[in-house]
């Protein structure tokens, strides 16, 4: 099924719902992490598709859920502005094609290196249209962010997993793109001193927006932004505040290569294996990494999130409990792709869920 629009998506889920079907929801494809769906049927919103409003002298963006991201990403580029969270591209460490969608970055909350500065997605997410299990249509929150009706609402369609409601429409606040970037790269640092120097720079005056270190190619990684000569400036002045730790090497042309490897996690695409991320205090990343047996790593967000490339099979969740975050196995067959939840937000998640969709017919069994 695909509907083109609003209307014709709340008719086919409420007669989903009436006929108990099961719909799994799909937007371009390219994000099937999570439990297996138990689904009779194929809900596609890429016919809901095309961006309805954009003022970039407000910030604001508004664009219906089939939306292609690149899309989005070429009108923003046009006017020298961006979505602030840097969204992940799935597609390498899962292994799919498709076309990922302004929707599919919504629902799974996909957030890049810049969230340690600007937030995740839900955090520039201002306003959402959606269809409930029942068929409803439900809007939330607006187009400019002192409009807060609902906010918490729209926060919460952010990583639902389509468990909520279908997603027909989504507002976002827009960031200018920055005039000049500048990554600082150190090499030849361990795990621990790597995440510790890393500290240090978000620690400092400088405006730090990207933290990450790669194991495999030995490099840690602290990016800056803003305009040029601020820039210049801050950039030397870290490396400078820094040089115990060892010698930085500036890279002030474009970086954006690197940048994207780290968001969408390519060191860790090829080879076998089950892939995890792991999100734990920044401080612990080194200390999860080496209970998990050392396998191939990559830290982002100072060390807060890692991703582990680990032997297929492995009980990941056993080794590093005594460790509080939650891991989410993202390419691999465990039963339970998603870190359990304490007994009384499962409650709370059960509830939401048997509010907003009594049938369990949307993306079911997505999220146990």
């Amino acid at each position: 099924m695909t509907p083109d629009t609003e209307q014709q998506l709340a008719e086919m889920v409420r007669a989903a719902h009436a006929q108990r079907t099961r719909l799994a929801i799909r937007g371009g494809g390219t994000r099937p992490y999570g439990n297996p769906v138990r689904a009779d049927a194929v809900l596609q919103t890429s016919g809901l598709s095309g961006i309805t409003l954009y003022d970039p002298g407000a910030l604001t963006l508004v664009a219906r859920a089939g939306t292609p991201l690149a899309e989005v990403e070429a009108a923003l580029a046009a006017e020298g502005q961006m979505l602030p969270f840097e969204p992940m591209d799935h597609q390498g460490i899962l292994g799919t094609t498709g076309t990922p969608t302004i929707g599919g970055v919504v629902a799974t909350n996909a957030s890049g290196p810049r969230r340690l500065k600007v937030g995740a997605c839900r955090d520039s997410l201002i306003g959402v249209r959606f269809v409930t299990g029942e068929g409803h249509v439900v809007k939330n929150g607006g187009r400019v962010m002192k409009n807060v009706t609902g906010y918490d609402l729209v926060k919460l369609m952010a990583g639902s997993h389509g468990t909520l409601g279908v997603l027909s429409e989504v507002s976002f606040k827009v960031l200018p793109k920055p005039q000049s970037v500048a990554t600082l790269v150190w090499s030849g640092l361990d795990d621990g001193a790597a995440v510790a120097l890393l500290a240090a720079a978000m620690r400092s005056p400088y405006d730090v927006s990207g933290a990450a270190h790669d194991p495999a190619s030995g490099r840690t990684l602290v990016r800056i932004e803003g305009l040029e000569q601020s820039v210049s400036y801050r950039a030397q002045a870290l490396s400078q505040d820094l040089s115990s730790r060892g010698a930085a090497q500036i890279i002030e042309d474009d970086s954006a290569a690197i940048w994207a490897d780290i968001r969408d996690a390519r060191p860790l695409c090829d080879g076998q294996g089950d892939i995890w991320r792991i999100c734990v205090k920044p401080s612990d990343g080194p200390r999860v990494v080496a209970a998990a047996g050392g396998h191939p790593a990559l830290y982002d967000w100072q060390g807060g999130l890692v991703w582990l490339r680990m032997p297929q099979g492995t009980v990941l969740r056993d080794r590093i409990a005594e460790y509080p975050g939650h891991a989410t196995l993202m390419r691999g067959t465990d039963k339970r792709a998603f870190q359990p939840e304490p007994m009384p937000v499962a409650r709370l998640s059960q509830g939401l869920r048997t509010q907003f969709d009594p049938r369990g017919i949307l993306n079911s069994g997505k999220m146990i």
